[in-house]
């Protein structure tokens, strides 16, 4: 088993522990890490104290040595961030009466769904359409808080569950995004965007169900005298694409909004956590979610067909070293003009960390799996 980091042109593997033998696996790998392994010692709760450095672990730095190999303070907090996935999943009624709704109350959300003590409470159910999604929760807790080093929000969403989800995920043109004059022309997969824009019979869009209710613990619990605030916005395959759309949405909306200036004593940093995540935009797009201030680690498994579609990605060429440039204009099999006319010109949004599963034979779906996602990333040595 192995996992590798790709960066702009290169790309770099390194193992995974298996069973038995994580000391020897782990005594053989090169550590970089900007991070000193003792400013992040285990907590009473067995999860490591981050404090100062939590802004580094939500990718201040875009995860400059962080990812290669995988440093244990962020190991552990995908893992976490992966958990508040999975509850969205287990809080979804898959087949019972109330098809599509929560099966759980807001306030037992979390310990219903086998997360009983995280230190966060749910403020908010999150609506696609007229299907739940996910929810957001607050951080509340002061031992994790101060473990943290600020309050954290996390806004965590589902992967696929409808037959209008499906439908929508199938629909891989590009389409055009609202932008001010003079800006490029971002451009995001029609189906997501439309289940992000478009209210239900009973709920607002997901669009301003997100833009809302951070704004409200934005403003609830930001300002001087409070701790620092971040928003974690995390999904699984369409759960990530949608989890990317709402990191654009807060990081625009708060760069626009004098009023959210105001509330918060410092800029609030929001990082978004894609696990199994399909491509979303284009380079427009992602040139604006980077200039709006948003983060975005991409967990990848090698073996996962999904983070490979919809389709082409294409980079600038200013993004990357000349011979770079070279090498991806040989290896090209499909014209750029086409690519563009068509309509599948994407872009990978943000920083990935390529996770490769070598014990198992490929397969499918099992490589979509979140719970194997989540096993890949609790494999990474640092």
């Amino acid at each position: 088993m192995a996992a590798s980091i790709s960066g702009s042109g290169a790309r770099t593997c390194y193992p995974v522990a298996p069973r038995g033998s994580r000391r020897r696996a782990a005594a053989s790998v090169s550590v970089r890490s900007s991070l000193a392994t003792s400013s992040c010692k285990p907590s009473s709760s067995g999860m490591r104290i981050i404090g100062r450095q939590w802004t580094e672990i939500q990718g201040a730095r875009d995860w400059d040595g962080l990812l290669s190999p995988l440093h244990g303070a962020l190991r552990g907090e995908l893992v976490r961030y992966g958990e508040f996935v999975r509850a969205a999943y287990a809080s979804f009624d898959f087949d019972g009466d109330a098809y599509g709704s929560c099966r759980f109350p807001v306030g037992s959300l979390l310990r219903r769904s086998g997360l009983p003590e995280t230190g966060y409470r749910v403020t908010r159910l999150l609506h696609a359409a007229s299907n739940y999604i996910g929810y957001v929760a607050v951080c509340d807790d002061e031992d994790e808080i101060e473990r943290l080093g600020r309050r954290d929000v996390v806004v965590a969403f589902r992967g696929t569950a409808t037959c209008s989800e499906w439908v929508h995920n199938f629909k891989s043109s590009l389409t055009h995004i609202p932008s001010s004059d003079g800006e490029e022309e971002a451009m995001v997969e029609s189906g997501f965007w439309r289940l992000f824009t478009t209210p239900g019979k009973a709920h607002a869009s997901l669009q301003r169900q997100v833009r809302g209710e951070v704004g409200r613990i934005v403003g609830e619990y930001g300002g001087e005298g409070m701790p620092p605030l971040s928003v974690t916005v995390t999904g699984h395959s369409l759960g990530a694409a949608l989890a990317v759309l709402a990191a654009y949405e807060i990081t625009t909306a708060a760069a626009s909004s004098d009023e959210a200036a105001a509330a918060a004593a410092a800029p609030i940093m929001v990082t978004a956590v894609s696990f199994g995540g399909p491509r979303v935009g284009n380079a427009a797009f992602r040139r604006r979610l980077e200039e709006s201030g948003g983060k975005v680690l991409r967990v990848v498994n090698s073996d996962d067909i999904v983070t490979k579609v919809p389709g082409f990605a294409t980079a600038d060429d200013g993004d990357v070293p000349e011979a770079a440039k070279r090498r991806r204009r040989r290896k090209a099999r499909v014209a750029r003009w086409l690519v563009s006319k068509m309509g599948w010109a994407y872009s990978d949004v943000g920083c990935e960390l390529r996770l490769c599963n070598e014990d198992t034979a490929r397969n499918v779906v099992a490589s979509h799996d979140l719970d194997l996602y989540l096993k890949l990333v609790a494999a990474c040595t640092d």
